[in-house]
């Protein structure tokens, strides 16, 4: 088998989950949207307040309104879901059983889980660390309020594990990208599958950032305007992760048997198998 070549092209990010009183909580670590960027706000200071002679930045529960507020203007829940239900078809989760055992790590809101309910799937729980968005979503699916390093899942009991952008917002790369997806491969059954979306650096995004940062562009297109803000809010851990691919790829190996890899429109696409412990990645 040849090693495999991932190149670094530019990609995008987003994400949220359920609510009712049912929410299990955990330990603190693993929240997509608001609240993983509120566990690194204030890392570096005040971050960009006052560069540039822009006036200083809002912190903590204001900062997370303004991104929540453009999230929301971006995109429709129901416009969301059938976005999810259209990339999941095309990575082919129709030949998964309707039955199989599904987590959704840093589900934010619930609209992942929503589409994959949409598509037939019965057995879902959905994971995040943000209490405020899984009392958000309303439908059938589990909800566990956990960290994403220490899944409160036993090994070798879960079916697929789905991430549909979450994982550019941990502060600690690539320790705790890591540690996420060792826990991943940890509670995965033998044979079960991985799924996970996320930007990554593609011509394309790098065309969109140049024009987040046109203010007649933003003037122009709302969603463009909506697009910076969550750029601007989550920017230390978004940067980041498009720097990282070097470091991530192998990570992503090391957990699992890759079947499918894409780079396009600012996305990376990756499905693939548990890896079998003691199976070289590179196949040597």
């Amino acid at each position: 088998m040849t090693q495999r070549r991932w190149s670094a092209e530019p990609g995008y990010g987003k994400e949220s989950a359920r609510g009712n009183e049912g929410v299990s909580p955990a330990p603190a670590f693993g929240a997509r949207g608001s609240e993983a960027r509120g566990m690194i706000a204030g890392s570096d200071g005040n971050r960009r307040s006052g560069e540039g002679g822009r006036a200083p930045e809002p912190h903590g529960g204001r900062k997370d309104e303004l991104w929540e507020a453009a999230y929301t203007s971006l995109e429709s829940p129901r416009a969301e879901i059938r976005r999810y239900k259209r990339r999941l078809r095309n990575l082919g989760v129709g030949r998964w059983r309707r039955d199989a055992a599904i987590v959704e790590l840093f589900c934010g809101r619930g609209n992942g889980l929503h589409a994959l309910r949409e598509l037939g799937f019965t057995n879902l729980t959905g994971a995040d660390l943000s209490a405020t968005l899984l009392r958000r979503y309303r439908g059938p699916a589990r909800l566990v309020r956990c960290d994403c390093r220490t899944l409160p899942f036993a090994a070798e009991s879960v079916d697929v594990v789905i991430v549909l952008g979450g994982l550019h917002h941990l502060p600690g790369l690539p320790v705790d990208v890591a540690a996420t997806l060792a826990e991943v491969r940890r509670v995965l059954r033998r044979d079960g599958w991985l799924l996970a979306i996320e930007p990554w650096r593609t011509p394309f995004l790098a065309l969109v950032h140049w024009l987040c940062r046109r203010r007649l562009a933003r003037r122009l297109w709302p969603k463009l305007a909506a697009l910076a803000t969550m750029i601007h809010y989550e920017q230390p851990t978004y940067d980041q992760w498009l720097a990282a691919a070097d470091a991530l790829a192998p990570l992503f190996e090391r957990c699992i048997e890759v079947e499918h890899r894409s780079v396009r429109w600012g996305k990376l696409r990756l499905l693939g198998r548990k890896r079998p412990s003691g199976r070289d990645p590179s196949g040597s």
